[in-house]
């Protein structure tokens, strides 16, 4: 009782809010390059698949930094990892400002998205300090934050790089960081590690872990189904948008994206529901949405307002089967936290780009019908998953 009361004493209202923009301006660095491609062929010369590489890089970075950065947390005192983390991405962020080339630029770009993993350094640890009644609801905010970190950081590096160029944005980008870094050094309470495996042994115990636990399985096939799904979607929206009856070009893409908000704020709201309901029923009713999201993609197509309301559906599905999952794997070894997010983000990503690839052979051989049915599919397989647990 002591240790809960005192993890609520460190966890105020405002500590939270913190997490949750932390997690967010930490995780919108691996998105800010994708709004300035254009900027990038213009001024290094290069075509605009040569120039792909620094946002494919970023995302390597991502999974390198999911893989071998994130389970750390159990092992290094928290508090300590993070801030470390933060100043290596904010010299990662000035050595992309000031690039003289562009290979310097492709390196850097990797360094940013390695140490933008932060934010899965932050996510354990707030349901780490959180009450066993709240941490739903708490995960639910700093998943929020996350995910409006992602809608902004295009809509911010696009008019930054418009109005002072690219290299402003990763100016930008490390003055928030820096902001942001100082303000958890005050703040943010030390956490002891929960165990002194050997790094080694540390990322052995991935594999343990998936091995020991079937509700981890359960839920990281779950949330691949649905992340595939999420990812065939927004892959080939920009192909469905430039034809008609749309004819319609990349700004459409990002307000489109905006209507994502609906997501970040209904995750506050599942993770409380989680609370009081049991996680399961969450997702289950997560990816159930994200099935009739499909349906109605596929039933109203050629119809805008069709895709604005799937849209919404579909984002506050998949953000209430993302905390529904991450609350019930948090909940399967409080010593192992940051690995269980590592599994469980590294199998999400991994669905993603199954998604982005299965969507677009799906779209490229039945148009739009192909993608509503791949997505359809991985929905009706992740709810009978989801059913099963």
């Amino acid at each position: 009782m002591k240790t809960e009361h005192a993890r609520t004493e460190h966890l105020s209202a405002a500590l939270v809010r913190l997490l949750a923009v932390g997690a967010g301006a930490a995780v919108a660095n691996s998105y800010y390059n994708q709004a300035f491609l254009g900027h990038l062929t213009f001024e290094f010369g290069l075509a605009a698949g040569v120039v792909a590489i620094v946002p494919v890089l970023t995302q390597a970075g991502n999974a390198l930094g999911v893989l071998f950065i994130a389970p750390l947390g159990d092992r290094l005192e928290r508090k300590f990892l993070i801030l470390l983390t933060i100043c290596a991405l904010v010299v990662a962020l000035i050595g992309a400002a000031v690039s003289p080339s562009f290979l310097w630029l492709a390196i850097a770009s990797l360094a940013v998205g390695l140490f933008a993993t932060v934010a899965q350094q932050i996510v354990p640890l707030a349901v780490h300090l959180a009450p066993p009644a709240d941490r739903g609801r708490i995960l639910g905010k700093v998943t929020g934050g996350i995910l409006i970190g992602i809608l902004l950081a295009r809509v911010i590096s696009g008019t930054i790089s418009d109005l002072w160029g690219w290299p402003f944005v990763f100016w930008f980008a490390a003055v928030l960081m820096s902001a942001v870094g100082v303000a958890l050094a005050f703040w943010l309470p030390r956490v002891p590690p929960t165990t002194d495996l050997s790094y080694p042994r540390l990322l052995a115990s991935l594999w343990t872990l998936v091995r020991t636990h079937s509700v981890l399985r359960r839920a990281v096939a779950v949330q691949f189904l649905i992340f595939a799904a999420f990812i065939g979607f927004w892959s080939n929206l920009a192909l469905l948008l430039a034809e008609p009856p749309y004819q319609l070009g990349g700004t459409a893409v990002g307000l489109l994206a905006l209507v994502g908000v609906a997501g970040a704020l209904s995750a506050p709201i599942a993770g409380g529901f989680a609370d009081r309901r049991g996680p399961a029923v969450v997702v289950s009713i997560g990816a159930a949405l994200v099935l009739l999201a499909f349906l109605i993609f596929g039933l109203w197509q050629g119809s805008l307002v069709g895709l604005i309301v799937g849209i919404v559906v579909m984002d506050v599905a998949v953000q209430s089967s993302q905390v529904g999952n991450q609350a019930r794997v948090y909940a399967l070894d409080p010593s192992a936290r940051s690995r269980l997010n590592t599994v469980f983000m590294a199998t999400m990503l991994a669905g993603g780009a199954v998604g982005a690839g299965s969507g677009g052979a799906a779209y490229a051989a039945w148009g739009w019908t192909g993608t509503c049915i791949f997505g359809g599919i991985s929905a009706a397989l992740a709810l009978l998953l989801s059913r099963k647990s």
